[in-house]
């Protein structure tokens, strides 16, 4: 009894104590249902846990061994058996469906005037990139990948031609924004805890998650009381000895603020005007070698 008293205290101490460290602040729409779910489930797994654990100690207590006491011989009750598996069984069912109907409407189809982000991860680093002005982003392949174009953004393709990648992500308050994540070798995993978004980057397979901005950075700095404060992804998928390093910046906007700050970028190109003279060769190339194909299949 001593135990379960004392065990008791310093379980709910450590609960309090950690409380700030699990709840970040919320700055998301569908943050909001990720919490409410979480806590309904918690609520409702933590009354069952503390009812059975003060029902172990205290049936280890009041039928302890004595020399003067025999067992109860209680071989079968069907009511019992029937009560304690179809409470458990409904109430999980409950939780279930909660959470598939969550994680349904949190996975759906992104808005089609959703900000669209590419974000990359690779050991051991993230890499962002942004459409410009006509919203679509370039092509991308592995095998255009080199030291200057980390993203292998394939720059004969006319969308790429305003494609820009800044070193901190910015997005407006109160717009959905699109996350397309992909892996450039291991598995990483974006996390954003304060938007409760999280979603591994897996190589060979793009994911994505789309989420609404709920408080600019400002408004966050102004309610943490942190005027350094900044909204962080992180890689929440230990990838090799450099993971500690895999933290990128993101801001969030008013959408004013954030029209500015789009237009006074300029495109990745335009930083490396090379890469065009090289996807120039690398193309009268290809056709070289596509009308020697020819050449020779007339011949055959």
């Amino acid at each position: 009894m001593l135990f379960l008293i004392v065990g008791g205290v310093v379980f709910a101490w450590s609960f309090s104590d950690s409380w700030d460290q699990m709840n970040q602040p919320l700055a998301s729409v569908h943050g909001a249902w990720t919490d409410e779910l979480f806590w309904i489930t918690m609520v409702v797994i933590g009354i069952v846990f503390v009812i059975t654990q003060i029902l172990l100690f205290f049936y280890s207590y009041k039928y302890q061994h004595k020399d003067d006491k025999r067992a109860y011989y209680y071989p079968h009750n069907n009511k019992l058996e029937i009560v304690w598996t179809m409470i458990p069984a409904v109430v999980m069912a409950l939780l279930v469906f909660a959470g598939w109907k969550t994680w349904s409407n949190i996975t759906s189809a992104a808005p089609e005037d959703s900000v669209v982000i590419e974000v990359m991860g690779k050991q051991f680093s993230w890499l962002v990139r942004y459409p410009g002005a006509d919203g679509k982003l370039g092509e991308a392949n592995v095998q255009y990948i080199d030291a200057t174009n980390e993203m292998g953004v394939n720059f004969s393709d006319p969308n790429s031609m305003d494609d820009f990648m800044p070193r901190e992500i910015h997005v407006p308050k109160g717009k959905p924004v699109l996350l397309k994540i992909r892996s450039r070798d291991v598995i990483h995993s974006v996390f954003l805890p304060h938007f409760r978004l999280k979603m591994d980057a897996v190589p060979g397979m793009p994911t994505k998650f789309w989420f609404v901005p709920s408080k600019t950075t400002a408004e966050m700095r102004s309610e943490t009381g942190n005027p350094e404060f900044n909204y962080e992804l992180a890689c929440t998928e230990i990838c090799g000895r450099g993971h500690f390093a895999m933290r990128y910046i993101l801001v969030v906007d008013e959408p004013e603020e954030y029209e500015e700050w789009m237009a006074a970028q300029s495109p990745f190109i335009e930083q490396n005007p090379q890469l065009l003279t090289k996807f120039a060769t690398d193309s009268k190339n290809q056709v070289v070698l596509e009308k020697s194909a020819e050449e020779v299949k007339t011949e055959l």
